[in-house]
């Protein structure tokens, strides 16, 4: 397990909300390697005690359930680094002379991904080291296909890790289960039997300080592109021979091929954008996007989007698969639907149709529900609604340190291959366009609402 890690852009929100709590309780699990570091870098003034106490502080307000031994032991693995992270000489001196391979973690703006992994190659990195990118991958296909060859020309794809920590959520995980070891799912799982699938990640948040990175993505970058996609693989993919990370990976791309990129046609019919307006959420009042500081309105950045795609495969041939994620909405909502077809021939009294079955995975909090129907108390042939449903146990390790537990050993499993990443692109890239084209029109919710019409 490697015992060194660079954390570029060390002093951003990713490295202080996400990055350093996960650490810290992957020490509390005694995941971490004897001698574990991490070399902080970043270009502000700062030196290694003020670097330490940004850090502690942080891990008090992110992580304040993570014991303080645990805490504080992190605290004191961090070392801090003043450097421009596209300069190969200051990466260097991080490095140190150990010759031991090294973790490199960008936590930094996409845009400064070119440069850095340039200078990355340039520094000479130790033989075995592994490099971490964080979302977005990319803007379009184009560049996404770019920065693979930046990547490869210096790692090999074993050692190129693209996080999306959705693959480390427990629900998530836990479709394979669901999926594979339940007979009585599988068969099931089809389009004779599935009418249609929703998945849906609704927020009561609104920006939240985000607007500098948000107005430059909007809902379908941020959300469909990555994360709601992956769950698209997991709901949809063909059962991998095994769950290594090749077998799983395979299977993945083979379902994100099989998405039929939207004609423009479909776009119009198919797809909705939206940015809310003022309201109000609870005892929040809402601005309107536009009016956000830091939101440019002439960017007409969406803050809602919702695509129905098309799997053109054996198994899912004419199933809808609805993605949806919308900021500033009345009511938080995570989870995958899967709503099966009616009963061919109801043998109740039409007053006492019965509803169709659906299979809920909630995302956060982690539940797994089946609604179902059943004889009522009162007259022997009504029905009545039933719901079969159980919480999850809260995971011992929290997504994100899942993740990175993969990385320390190197196992890309809940990592996106290359291929996948530029598959979700080919899908996603024919939307954006007709989008930025105004084809399709920029509808309007109140915040709080449902979201729009």
């Amino acid at each position: 397990m490697i015992r060194h890690m660079l954390v570029l852009g060390a002093l951003g929100d990713l490295a202080a909300r996400y990055l350093l709590p996960a650490l810290a309780r992957l020490r509390e699990a005694g995941e971490l390697p004897e001698g574990f570091r991490v070399s902080a870098l970043a270009r502000d003034d700062q030196d290694t005690p003020g670097y330490r106490e940004f850090a502690g502080e942080n891990l008090a307000e992110h992580a304040p359930d993570t014991p303080e031994a645990a805490r504080s032991g992190l605290v004191e693995a961090l070392e801090y680094y003043q450097a421009d992270v596209t300069d190969p000489e200051r990466i260097k001196a991080a490095l140190g002379d150990s010759g031991e391979p090294v973790i490199v973690y960008l936590a930094l703006p996409p845009a400064v991904f070119a440069p850095t992994i340039e200078a990355l190659g340039e520094a000479g990195l130790p033989e075995g080291s592994r490099i971490v990118v964080e979302k977005p991958f990319g803007e379009d296909l184009e560049s996404a296909q770019k920065l693979n060859r930046l990547l490869h020309d210096t790692f090999p794809e074993e050692a190129v890790f693209r996080v999306d920590h959705f693959l480390g959520l427990q629900t998530v995980q836990n479709v394979l289960g669901l999926r594979f070891a339940n007979r009585v799912f599988e068969p099931l799982w089809n389009h004779d039997h599935v009418e249609r699938v929703e998945i849906v990640w609704d927020e009561t948040l609104a920006l939240e300080g985000r607007a500098g990175y948000y107005d430059s993505a909007g809902a379908l970058k941020d959300m469909i592109q990555n994360h709601l996609l992956q769950l698209l693989c997991l709901v949809g993919m063909e059962p991998p021979l095994t769950l290594h990370e090749r077998d799983l990976r395979d299977r993945k791309v083979d379902l994100l091929r099989a998405v039929r990129r939207l004609s423009p046609e479909e776009i119009e019919e198919l797809t909705v954008r939206a940015r809310y307006t003022a309201g109000r959420i609870a005892d929040r009042e809402i601005p309107a996007y536009a009016d956000e500081e830091d939101v440019d309105p002439e960017r007409e950045t969406e803050t809602f989007a919702e695509v129905t795609l098309f799997v053109d495969n054996w198994r899912w041939s004419g199933v809808p698969f609805t993605l949806r994620s919308g900021k500033a909405l009345g009511q938080d909502r995570s989870e995958v639907s899967i709503h099966f077809k009616p009963v061919p021939h109801s043998t109740f009294a039409p007053e006492a149709k019965p509803e169709p079955n659906v299979l809920t995975l909630g995302l956060d909090p982690d539940r797994i529900s089946l609604d179902i129907e059943i004889n009522g108390p009162g007259e022997s042939l009504d029905l009545e609604h039933l719901e079969l449903g159980s919480e999850l146990s809260p995971q011992k390790i929290p997504a994100y340190g899942r993740l990175l537990l993969g990385i320390l050993e190197g196992d890309p499993t809940l990592s996106i291959r290359g291929d996948e990443a530029e598959e979700s692109w080919r899908i996603v890239e024919p939307i954006l366009e007709a989008w930025n084209a105004d084809k399709v029109p920029l509808r309007e919710y109140p915040a709080g609402s449902g979201g729009p019409s």
